[in-house]
């Protein structure tokens, strides 16, 4: 685009401004409902490490921001979202999903985890999230669908799951083709499990010297990232694998199996005796 482009849509959207305003002012007004229902793939038989993950993060974050959510499991999640992805929830009138613009719908109705940072710790705490992102999301989807051990006995009959023969065999090898492709795109494609399973290690390592003693990746309080990161590494070292290599890549961080049991007591296991008052729904443990 042209800076002359540039500068007429900025001049567009100046113009429209008060209307913009107007709308977060109305949208940040409207309480948080007590129905807002979180949308994933069936939890026992469907789900995939990735999703799980991601899930698991969303989950934790509204968690933080004390906002109740119900987990409804459904076989056609991924078709339910706009997006395609999951998790996604629906609050109010309102559908988003993945976490990214999950956190900025609640930031305008007034929920935010990250106001008390800085613009220097806002933006490392922004490159860190990219981290997980290109990282260890980018590894589970490629142990999932890449490796053929776990693509066969695990993520092809756990995704077709919930559809009868050919549509089942259809969307298995559909999304596995999806991913490869994603990967060869990103340069992944030629990657071996072992060169992965470095790239793991290595981002662990990365998250466990910014963690180093605090609570938190942000000293006190959580924000956005730790439960990103939360969602990531609960999932992976609670999840039954081809192999364990993944989790014994985050067992290596004492700090970050500490931070993933602080994260589990404080904000899942209180909840859990009343979760059906709060929404709230029982996950796995690491004790």
């Amino acid at each position: 685009m042209s800076l002359a482009a540039e500068a007429f849509v900025s001049q567009i959207a100046g113009c429209r401004g008060p209307e913009r305003t107007i709308s977060r002012i109305k949208q940040s007004a409207e309480p948080w409902p007590e129905n807002a229902t979180l949308y994933q793939p069936l939890r026992e038989d469907q789900i995939l490490l990735s999703d799980c993950a991601s899930s698991l993060a969303v989950q934790a974050y509204l968690r933080m921001c004390n906002l109740p959510v119900h987990v409804s499991c459904r076989s056609n999640a991924e078709y339910m979202s706009p997006s395609g992805k999951v998790p996604f929830v629906h609050v109010g009138n309102q559908v988003v999903s993945e976490l990214g613009p999950i956190v900025q719908f609640t930031k305008a109705k007034g929920h935010s985890l990250s106001d008390g940072l800085d613009d220097v710790q806002r933006a490392e705490m922004k490159a860190y999230m990219e981290l997980v992102n290109n990282m260890l999301l980018t590894a589970e989807l490629y142990i999932q669908w890449c490796d053929d051990t776990t693509a066969t006995e695990i993520s092809r009959p756990r995704y077709s799951s919930p559809y009868s023969w050919p549509l089942n065999q259809i969307l298995a090898y559909q999304k596995q083709w999806e991913v490869r492709r994603k990967m060869n795109a990103i340069g992944w494609a030629g990657k071996s499990l072992e060169q992965v399973y470095e790239d793991v290690s290595q981002c662990c390592q990365a998250l466990s010297q910014r963690l180093g003693t605090q609570p938190y990746f942000f000293n006190k309080q959580p924000t956005e990232l730790d439960a990103l990161v939360f969602g990531h590494l609960f999932t992976i070292l609670t999840t039954r694998l081809t192999s364990d290599e993944l989790g014994e890549k985050i067992k290596s961080y004492s700090n970050l199996l500490a931070f993933c049991r602080r994260i589990e007591q404080s904000y899942f296991e209180d909840s859990q005796a009343g979760s059906s008052s709060r929404g709230y729904s029982k996950g796995p443990s690491l004790f």
